[in-house]
């Protein structure tokens, strides 16, 4: 029988990219609110294009941030610091409309469904109800150390090469926007090589496209790439089209949360289709798929499963989830329905709980705006944490 090539690829994006400013952008604003107000209510889209910076949204809050002064500061520490590039910190229009958190909304969040009678004030964990209806997924796997699928992995790391070697004027020509894009060939479920590499880099127009392609496969992507899985058939593209000179919003309008899927699993697992920038921990699109993450990721730590993927569900308004689903994909030490009664018995995914357990309410967002949310060792991300891994693997043998 023949034997066919198993093949999945995955992308990320640099913080020049237009549509990661903005995620970058909401998420300051948020960090710049709840670092003030840990209790208030955020929900803030940003838009960016020629010459112009907008933020909309919804904000309760008691305190007061300068937003244009925060926009300016993010675009000029991302590097568009110069008007040849398209888009210039000095000179962008920043554009506010914000209104307060709908009082339906915030209803529901204050005062969960289950508790009855008497006033329950934001701080009170076990009222706190959802923010919005969804379902969230989380995801891990043993293909790498982080628990990650390997090839957002590796996408995420050479973006994150990319933006290094233009920031430290090792390829001066670069600038702020790219893209990384990396095939791997797999055998069986064990990544078997580094099937094809590709980098869209934005770049001054006097560079020789060619001096650019070796630059970036020498200095870029080799380092990056395991040795291991480097052999003499990997195919490099380098700005396919030969040029990207106008780049970043001068090329491309962006907007909060288009890249929903580089900012988790590179498509690898599923995705609720909620995205996560400029939302304060009451939204479980951010908050649940963040304890998703970290769900999946303990059951992997512990040994019950190669691969595991989680969803759980939520109404507005309720603070218990209406449904926790996991599939090990054929994976697991255990039957699925076992560790969905691990889940339950180990990890409270109430919205209240899940913003005190993972410590949310303080400035950490904005970090995670570009590279991913998740699989990022350097952050020390709660819910990145296997601290749950030894009591599943213990309460997995009692039965």
């Amino acid at each position: 029988m023949k034997k066919y090539v198993r093949l999945f690829t995955s992308e990320s994006v640099t913080e020049g990219h237009p549509d990661k400013i903005c995620d970058q952008i909401s998420d300051a604003i948020l960090d710049s609110i709840i670092s003030r107000d840990p209790v208030g209510r955020v929900a803030v889209e940003t838009l960016v294009t020629n010459g112009i910076c907008m933020v909309a949204g919804e904000v309760t809050t008691g305190c007061y941030v300068e937003i244009p002064t925060i926009c300016r500061d993010v675009i000029k520490e991302i590097g568009y610091t110069r008007a040849k590039y398209g888009f210039d910190y000095e000179t962008v229009g920043v554009l506010v409309s914000l209104k307060e958190q709908s009082k339906d909304i915030a209803r529901g969040v204050d005062k969960a469904l289950e508790i009855k009678g008497g006033e329950v004030v934001k701080e009170d964990l076990e009222g706190l109800g959802a923010g919005d209806q969804g379902l969230m997924f989380g995801y891990a796997c043993d293909e790498t150390p982080e628990l990650m699928p390997l090839p957002i992995t590796l996408a995420h790391r050479l973006a994150k090469k990319l933006a290094e070697v233009r920031k430290t004027g090792e390829l001066s020509y670069l600038r702020p926007d790219g893209k990384s894009q990396v095939t791997i060939e797999y055998d069986g479920d064990k990544p078997a090589r580094v099937h094809t590499v590709l980098i869209a880099a934005q770049h001054s127009p006097d560079i020789d496209s060619k001096q650019m392609k070796n630059d970036i496969i020498e200095r870029v992507i080799l380092p990056i790439l395991p040795e291991a899985l480097v052999d003499e058939k990997i195919k490099y593209f380098v700005n396919p089209t030969g040029r990207f000179v106008i780049g970043g919003p001068q090329g491309d309008t962006g907007v909060t949360g288009r890249k929903i899927i580089v900012d988790t699993y590179g498509g690898y697992s599923r995705h609720g289709g909620g995205c996560f920038s400029g939302k304060d921990p009451t939204k479980v699109d951010r908050s649940g798929t963040y304890a998703a993450r970290h769900v999946a990721k303990n059951i992997v730590a512990a040994g019950l499963a190669k691969r595991c993927e989680v969803q759980i569900a939520y109404a507005i308004g309720v603070a218990r989830p209406l449904s926790v689903m996991v599939d090990t994909f054929g994976t697991g030490k255990i039957e699925d329905g076992r560790i969905v009664e691990l889940i339950d018995e180990n990890f409270d995914l109430r919205p209240g709980f899940i913003i005190k357990n993972l410590d949310l309410r303080r400035p950490l967002y904005r970090q995670v705006a570009s590279y991913g949310h998740f699989g990022r060792p350097e952050l020390d991300l709660p819910w990145e944490k296997t601290d749950k891994a030894e009591t599943l693997k213990k309460s997995a043998a009692k039965k």
